[in-house]
């Protein structure tokens, strides 16, 4: 690269070392991989090598619940503000996400409000479905009606399905994409969408198979439709489709381990250009996948305005104070 992108990169994960005790003492494996390396330096030189000025991390699978109220409300404080640290450390290098404590409601609430207000967190990541409920229960209604009211913006991040895993098959290679869709069809087929609005959602991994199977999600909410109504949609296919396509351009998505000539015409023939952003999956993605699926991003033939609305331009307008540091050179302000 001639010159930098100045990336922002919207899937990047940090794993806080007493975490990272917790996660090993439990024998938790996330995704069915052993758990990578991480520190806030190692994902400083990744960044530079692939053109990131800006991570904005989360925690990934499996989040802080473990079937205590107290422990994951505990472990939800103690990530986040390990978080705001990275961030108030080097606030141009890193945003982050605050994890909340589902299905615990509750404790989701009093974390998310402490998060935005005295963490000045840039957004909430949710797990696709918490201990088994995906995101468009009823449940879980008054944390979507607070972070509407908020305006949150809110990364969706499988976790491990609500079943047993297929032998020897790593959850993230499949089941996780499985485990974004679901969480999709449920915020969709619940009026989730419609009743909240100003959540600004981004699914990670190119939405799992939302795009490629859209129209098989549409015949899905059709389900529970009158037969006529149906009738009538047949009747004026393509415009119907069209219209009932437009719910899928409420999502942003961001391209981590879907930057490939296989992934991207199905992301762009669904997706609202303007809500594609970047994403790495580093550090569970290791330095070396970052840098394939870099490279297979590069080589795609985009226009060069898309390309820069990936890069950074879209990201900016979810996080508007990495918008203002594009007017200042390394170092400054």
């Amino acid at each position: 690269m001639s010159k930098s992108p100045r990336r922002i990169d919207v899937h990047h994960h940090y794993i806080p070392p007493a975490y990272r005790l917790l996660l090993r003492e439990k024998g938790i494996r996330p995704g069915g991989i052993s758990l990578p390396r991480w520190a806030a330096p190692m994902a400083s030189t990744v960044m530079a090598a692939n053109g990131v000025e800006t991570a904005v991390v989360s925690v990934s699978t499996p989040g802080v619940w473990f079937g205590d109220v107290a422990e994951a409300r505990h472990w939800a404080r103690r990530v986040n503000e390990f978080g705001a640290a990275l961030v108030a450390d080097n606030p141009r290098g890193f945003g982050f996400f605050a994890t909340l404590t589902l299905p615990d409601v509750d404790g989701a609430l009093v974390e998310a409000a402490y998060a935005l207000d005295v963490l000045k967190a840039d957004g909430i990541v949710l797990l696709a479905n918490n201990a088994g409920i995906y995101l468009g229960d009823p449940r879980f209604a008054r944390l979507l009606a607070f972070l509407d009211e908020r305006g949150a913006v809110v990364l969706i991040h499988p976790g491990e399905l609500p079943g047993e895993p297929v032998e020897r098959l790593p959850s993230f290679a499949a089941d996780f994409l499985l485990d974004t869709t679901r969480s999709v069809l449920s915020l969709m087929s619940t009026g989730a969408l419609e009743r909240y609005p100003r959540i600004r959602f981004i699914l990670a991994h190119a939405g799992g198979f939302v795009p490629y199977i859209a129209h098989r999600l549409i015949l899905a909410t059709l389900r529970d439709e009158p037969k006529i109504k149906v009738a009538g949609l047949l009747l004026n296919r393509k415009r119907a489709v069209a219209a009932r396509m437009h719910v899928f351009k409420r999502f942003w998505y961001d391209t981590a381990l879907s930057s490939t000539p296989a992934a991207f015409p199905s992301l762009l023939a669904v997706a609202d250009p303007s809500r594609i952003v970047f994403g790495s999956d580093f550090p569970f993605a290791p330095a070396p996948a970052v840098k394939f699926m870099r490279a297979e991003y590069e080589d795609l033939s985009l226009p060069a305005e898309l390309r820069a609305g990936i890069d950074r331009r879209n990201a900016e307008a979810l996080f508007p104070r990495l918008a203002t540091a594009r007017s200042h050179g390394p170092g400054e302000g």
